[in-house]
């Protein structure tokens, strides 16, 4: 299935609502025309067009920021080999991964402090 075939049937309601609350979603090209709130990478013009400077500094700024997200993933995936071909039901994958990432959290010393 298709990322955003997938989307459309799982997740993207929740990702609209956290757009009208001002929380944007980066991703990929592949959700190209996903809607509102969700911002993908300005494409290259057909011919031998370029990019404006503006569009591609967007682009390079979008890439910098998803970087991290992707990072972050997979530092839990390399960690936590459950992550990689899980089956589970989704709300019992979102408990794994929550409690993964606390895990690593942990481990890396990431915890905030408690006053």
């Amino acid at each position: 299935v298709h990322d955003l075939t997938a989307a459309r049937a799982h997740v993207l309601g929740a990702l609209y609502a956290a757009a009208a609350a001002g929380l944007p979603t980066l991703a990929d090209s592949g959700y190209d025309g996903a809607g509102i709130g969700i911002h993908t990478p300005i494409k290259q013009p057909e011919g031998n067009q370029v990019l404006s400077p503006d569009n591609r500094t967007y682009n390079r700024l979008l890439r910098a920021l998803r970087c991290l997200g992707e990072r972050g993933f997979a530092l839990l995936k390399g960690r936590w080999r459950i992550l990689q071909h899980i089956t589970a039901s989704p709300s019992t994958i979102g408990d794994i991964a929550r409690a993964a990432l606390v895990l690593t959290h942990f481990e890396h010393n990431y915890l905030p402090t408690i006053r």
